[in-house]
């Protein structure tokens, strides 16, 4: 009987993904993705309702802050839906951040006793993040409609904005979780920076604040686009910022493929230092 042997080798130089063994492992990472939403949720006394809790508690304390006390600009909008819109988006983005930079970390011993693709791992922690976003959204279009709000034609392009929220998840996720292995300092560091990477984004204030010779640049943050394209679609604030969602989606995808790559060159050292 002819026997199959498999030989695996340390990975070399930069890599592309086996998309044919992540494949082979999609159980897995639906496994540790439902073990993610599991674990937060589980032995809760309100469950999914601090996926509700977190971007509804915040549009409170902004709307206080920045709307009543200093009276920041909400383009014309009550500035409890301004913040909202722009909380939904970002919540996904900044938990995706601080999950995956610490799912090699958290699952040190999986890594040193057994082989699978560790792409896996950041994968499900940013994967099983995706009910919070779902039940965000919910949340977001009940208010749309006690407001007496009706999104635009360009509703058309939601696919376009998650798709470019998703795919820079993805490539600063793996990015962050690749060099948390070597250096720890980055676990300790990502609640404080996705704190300054929220004032780099239009979450509490609207980009027209921005001088407009800074525009384009202030643009290359993919989330930039994604929150003012919410806000367009759903509150009509600015037309539609095809510009910025463009240059969004080119820096997601550099993101993205740098990721993949940056993270299968450093996968060969994560049994050794986890």
């Amino acid at each position: 009987m002819n026997k199959q042997i498999t030989i695996i080798k340390a990975s070399t130089g930069w890599r592309a993904v086996n998309l044919k063994e992540l494949a082979h492992y999609r159980d897995l990472l639906w496994f540790l993705t439902i073990r993610g939403i599991k674990a937060k949720y589980a032995q809760s006394v309100l469950g999914v309702g601090w996926a509700v809790i977190q971007p509804l508690f915040s549009t409170l304390v902004f709307t206080v802050i920045f709307g009543r006390v200093a009276r920041i600009d909400s383009n014309g909008v009550p500035y409890f839906l301004f913040s909202l819109v722009g909380l939904v988006p970002w919540t996904f983005f900044a938990n995706t951040l601080t999950d995956s930079s610490n799912s090699l970390i958290a699952n040190a011993a999986m890594i040193n006793k057994v082989y699978f693709p560790r792409l896996v791992l950041p994968l499900s922690s940013i994967f099983s993040k995706g009910v919070d976003f779902i039940i965000g959204f919910v949340m977001l279009i009940i208010f749309l409609i006690v407001y007496r709000i009706t999104p635009s034609w360009e509703v058309v392009m939601l696919p376009w904005l998650i798709l470019v929220l998703l795919f820079t998840s993805l490539g600063l996720g793996m990015i962050l979780s690749a060099m948390a292995v070597q250096y720890r300092d980055v676990k300790h560091a990502m609640t404080f920076a996705v704190q300054l990477l929220m004032y780099a984004a239009p979450v509490v204030y609207p980009t027209t604040n921005v001088p407009e010779q800074y525009r384009w640049m202030y643009a290359l943050n993919p989330m930039v686009g994604v929150i003012e394209g919410f806000r367009s679609i759903f509150l009509k604030t600015i037309d539609f910022p095809y510009e910025w969602v463009i240059m969004g989606t080119i820096i997601s995808i550099i993101l993205f493929v740098f990721g993949v790559f940056y993270f299968k060159r450093m996968e060969r050292v994560f049994a050794d230092v986890a």
